[in-house]
């Protein structure tokens, strides 16, 4: 690949997804017909040391069986099941088994509770969960009270009345015949982690996989030979896209693993498989980086290319990581809705701490609450052209709720960017996270960016805390490297760092030292809950 020509790619891309389109067999099938039949599509390890591995030509196999036991129970085109699974093998051969007959997987974390798994199931409809004998007790409590659920399948240990997937697979025919969908036919939705209210589905189509090809080819830069891996769990968006659907597309491995995130065991991972590429989220890096000499205890020669998204990548963390491996993050912003768009892309330059660009084939502004674009250097919200090929379609059921986030032909994201003299774009935080303190709308992010710059700071997250006399005034909660080192003398060192680093306004007025931040499943820190409880113990309604 000659010098990466920004302007050039996306002047000259164009989108060919044809009519009739298939998730099932562009991701798996194809690469049948090829000389990749006999490739492996995924390298699988659990915490135990357990692997395992499977070719195009196997998971086609599994994937057609697996289409067949959910005919065999009655599913058709559009029919809902979930998919309560870790980073087992069997999330990629339900999910793609499902999309092939038409009907519809919607993954949802382990860690879910009842409560929020009765929501799911309900709200969709679904007719099935899929799950194993660890986390199936909580489906079984909230069963009766889901009318539409017909059958719970256990991947390992069934018994009752639950259905075992191994007897299912075994009856099932291996020739599945493929059910002829369209582009913009639904293929799985997956719930919002949203701030407010209750989650919300984002409707996806078919059309999603291919109309995330930038991602893939230019921000994950992705090639025939690479083993890609992504940290994080198969059932939310980011992972299910760049660490498993857009690589398979394009016949390219990938790796997972079924096991608590912990940065040396990712090390020893790397260097074990050799993967090229990684992807993961901020406070992965971010302990990644804490690892003392962790760029002379491992071989890391193969990786290559390294991503993040979730939430903005402080640029400390990105200058540390160049330091240590000589290889640069390329931080990018994405939500449910449309896997990221923005990002920053090799051979393009970088500014630490940016969003980077749209990606060729990517149409995006910054406009106001109507949808209209404002001046360049104005903080908005982030906007994503309505005719996206990789946008969701709908919120599932709630159609209010899609009719707000769509205005003058633009996708509102609730991302609050401005963009520079240059056309990068730089995150603010959620319009909902900003600050207004003194007269300054003042970025969460900003604020703490420069604080995670202190040498002692592992993580924080800054909210604003009501105060008698100003209103607001911004408050850092902090997590440290040495948790015994907290104290008054340390909270004026962080201010004074600050205020150094960023303009004096800025600065938290208060600093709490604590042991963890509360954050979704995606690792984006819930900064509304560390609002609520400002606002709880100041005694404010």
């Amino acid at each position: 690949m000659g010098e990466f020509d920004y302007k050039k790619e996306c002047e000259s891309w164009q989108w060919n997804i044809p009519e009739k389109y298939n998730i099932g067999y562009d991701c798996v099938d194809k690469h049948t017909k090829t000389n990749k039949k006999n490739k492996v599509a995924l390298f699988w390890e659990d915490g135990d040391g357990d692997t395992d591995k499977f070719t195009f030509q196997e998971m086609k196999n599994l994937t057609d069986k697996f289409g067949n036991v959910l005919r065999n129970l009655g599913f058709k085109k559009g029919d809902r099941f979930l998919i309560r699974l870790p980073n087992l093998p069997q999330f990629q051969i339900s999910f793609l088994g499902g999309v092939k007959i038409g009907a519809v997987p919607i993954p949802s974390s382990v860690m879910f509770r009842t409560h929020e798994i009765e929501y799911r199931v309900n709200d969709s409809s679904s007719k099935a969960v899929i799950t194993t004998s660890k986390y199936v007790e909580a489906v079984n409590k909230i069963k009766n009270k889901c009318p539409t659920l017909e059958h719970i399948i256990i991947v390992d240990d069934a018994y009752d009345d639950q259905l075992d997937y191994s007897e299912l697979m075994k009856e099932a025919s291996r020739n599945l015949e493929l059910e002829p969908t369209k582009k913009n036919d639904m293929a799985f939705f997956c719930y919002t982690s949203g701030t407010t209210g209750n989650p919300k589905g984002a409707v996806h189509l078919h059309r999603w996989v291919s109309g995330n090809d930038p991602s893939v080819l230019f921000w994950q830069q992705a090639k025939e030979d690479d083993l890609l891996a992504h940290t994080g769990d198969l059932n939310w968006i980011f992972p299910l896209g760049n660490g498993f659907l857009y690589p398979w597309r394009h016949g390219i491995s990938t790796f997972i693993y079924d096991g608590r995130f912990n940065a040396e065991c990712w090390f020893e991972l790397m260097e074990k498989y050799k993967i090229t590429n990684l992807a993961s989220v901020p406070t992965a890096y971010r302990m990644f980086v804490t690892v003392e000499d962790a760029e002379k205890k491992y071989d890391l020669s193969s990786l290559k290319h390294c991503i993040s998204a979730g939430e903005p990548l402080n640029p400390e963390v990105i200058k540390k990581w160049k330091k240590m491996f000589n290889l640069d993050i390329y931080d990018g912003i994405g939500m449910t809705e449309i896997m990221v768009y923005l990002s920053n892309i090799e051979g393009m330059k970088v500014k630490p701490g940016s969003c980077g660009k749209p990606q060729p084939g990517k149409i995006c502004a910054i406009v106001d609450e109507n949808g209209k674009p404002i001046k360049q250097g104005e903080p908005g919200v982030l906007a994503v052209k309505q005719t996206d090929p990789g946008l969701f379609k709908e919120y599932w059921n709630k159609p209010e709720k899609t009719d707000h986030s769509f205005k003058n032909g633009w996708f509102l994201t609730g991302d609050v960017l401005y963009q520079d003299e240059d056309g990068y774009f730089w995150f603010s935080g959620r319009d909902d996270d900003l600050i207004m303190a003194a007269g300054y709308r003042i970025s969460p992010f900003e604020v703490e960016s420069a604080i995670i710059s202190h040498p002692d700071v592992l993580e924080c997250a800054v909210v604003a805390s009501p105060d008698k006399m100003r209103g607001v005034i911004v408050k850092a909660f902090v997590i440290l490297h040495d948790k015994t080192k907290g104290s008054d003398d340390l909270v004026k060192d962080i201010q004074q760092h600050t205020k150094m680093v960023a303009a004096p306004y800025k600065y938290p007025r208060e600093i709490e030292f604590v042991e963890e931040l509360p954050k979704t499943q995606s690792g984006k820190i819930k900064r509304k809950e560390l609002r609520e409880l400002e606002k709880e113990r100041k005694g404010v309604k």
